[in-house]
C-alpha cells in the first residue's frame, strides 16, 4: 500500500473539505458502469427524495468496471461506489490494508453467466462438453469458469474455448460461429435480443445456480471517511435500500430515471435489463426473509474458497476485511417492501 498512500491521505482529506460546504452533505457516488437499467435504483433515491431526507446531495458517476471503481474508493477520490465483491476480495489480496471495503450486498446472486442456444444444443452446465465457448479473457464471467466447471464435474479438455472481443461476443453466438458465451445474465440476453435471436432459444445458465456460492456486487466504502462519517453512510445505504424498493416497484419509472441521465438508453429495454437484474440478482429468497445488504458468513467463506479456485491468493482471506455490517441502517428499511 505504500504506493497508494500519499494519493489516499490526500485524496480523503479532499473529499471531507469538499463534503463539509455548508449546502447539504455532498457524497460522490462511483458506479461500475455506465447509466443502464441496474443503476436506476441510485437515480430514484435522488429523484424521490431518499438522499435529500438523509441530508445528502449524490452525484452518480458513471464507470468503466469495477476495476476502476474500487481504486477510486480505495484512494478516497470518492467516498463510496458500487463494485463486486469478488473483484474487491482480489484487490485487497493485492493490496493489503487498502481503506475500502463493502458495506451493503445488492447482488444476492452475481449476474456471471454461461449463455448458449437450445437449438445448438446447450441448455445446462454439461452440454457445454464437446460444444465451443467463447470467452472474452478478461471478461468477469469468464474469471468464474474454473470455479463454476469443478462443480458441474465438466472436463475442461471436452470443451473449446475460443478467445472472443466484446463486442463480438453475442454476434458470434447470434451467427452461430459458437454454442454459447460468458458474460453477464441480463446484458448477454437482451443484446442477443436485439440481434435477432428467439427468446426461447436463449439459455441462460446462471452460475450462482449451478454450485457457485460467489456474492455479486455491493456498495462499497472508503474506511476512513466511514470512520469519520458513520451516520452519513448509514443514511445512503438506508436511502439505496428505498430507491431500490421503488425501482422494484415500478421498474418502468426506473427506467425513465436513467433515460433522464442517458439520453441514448431505450426505456423499453433498459426497463428489461432492471426487471431481468431484479428477478435475478437482487430479489432472492435470501434477501425476501433478511432484506438487503446482508451476506450470510458460511456462504462468504465459500464463496472465498471458490474464489481460490480461479486466482492464487496471496493471503489469507479475512471477510472481516472485506464486508462489514456495521453501518447498515437497523430500523427496517432494508427490508423488500
Amino acid at each position: 500500500m505504500k504506493k497508494l498512500g500519499i494519493s489516499i491521505a490526500l485524496a480523503v482529506t479532499l473529499a471531507a473539505s469538499a463534503f463539509a460546504d455548508g449546502h447539504g452533505k455532498k457524497v460522490p457516488f462511483a458506479l461500475d458502469w455506465k447509466f443502464e437499467g441496474p443503476s436506476a435504483a441510485y437515480f430514484a433515491a435522488i429523484d424521490n427524495g431518499h438522499f435529500g431526507k438523509e441530508g445528502l446531495e449524490v452525484e452518480v458517476a458513471a464507470g468503466k468496471g469495477s476495476l476502476d471503481a474500487i481504486p477510486k474508493v480505495a484512494t478516497g477520490a470518492f467516498p463510496m461506489g458500487f463494485a463486486d465483491i469478488n473483484s474487491l476480495v482480489k484487490f485487497l489480496d493485492q493490496n493489503p490494508g487498502a481503506p475500502v471495503k463493502a458495506v451493503m450486498m445488492i447482488y444476492d446472486k452475481p449476474p456471471f453467466a454461461v449463455i448458449g442456444r437450445a437449438s445448438k444444443g446447450v441448455s445446462g452446465p454439461k452440454d457445454l462438453e464437446g460444444k465451443t465457448l467463447g470467452a472474452p479473457p478478461p471478461d468477469g464471467a469468464w474469471a468464474q469458469f474454473p470455479a463454476f466447471a469443478k462443480a458441474n464435474g465438466l472436463d475442461m479438455g471436452k470443451i473449446k474455448v475460443e478467445p472472443v472481443g466484446f463486442p463480438t461476443r453475442e454476434p458470434m453466438l447470434a451467427e452461430g460461429n459458437v454454442d454459447a458465451i460468458t458474460g453477464f445474465s441480463f446484458s448477454s440476453y437482451l443484446n442477443l435480443v436485439r440481434l435477432g435471436v428467439p427468446e426461447d432459444d436463449i439459455k441462460v445458465i446462471l452460475m450462482a445456480d449451478h454450485g457457485l456460492s460467489l456474492y455479486g456486487n455491493a456498495i462499497i466504502v472508503n474506511t476512513d471517511f466511514a470512520k469519520d462519517n458513520k451516520e452519513v453512510v448509514t443514511g445512503f445505504l438506508r436511502a439505496v435500500a428505498n430507491g431500490w424498493n421503488d425501482v422494484i416497484a415500478d421498474p418502468e419509472a426506473g427506467a425513465k430515471a436513467v433515460a433522464k441521465r442517458n439520453p441514448a438508453a431505450d426505456v423499453a429495454l433498459e426497463t428489461r435489463r432492471l426487471k431481468l437484474a431484479i428477478d435475478a440478482n437482487v430479489v432472492t429468497d435470501f434477501t425476501k426473509a433478511n432484506g438487503l445488504g446482508k451476506i450470510d458468513s458460511a456462504r462468504m467463506e465459500k464463496a472465498l474458497v471458490q474464489i481460490g479456485e480461479n486466482y492464487e491468493f496471496k493471503n489469507k482471506p479475512d471477510v472481516a476485511t472485506i464486508y462489514s455490517d456495521e453501518y447498515l441502517p437497523t430500523d427496517g428499511s432494508l427490508a423488500l417492501k
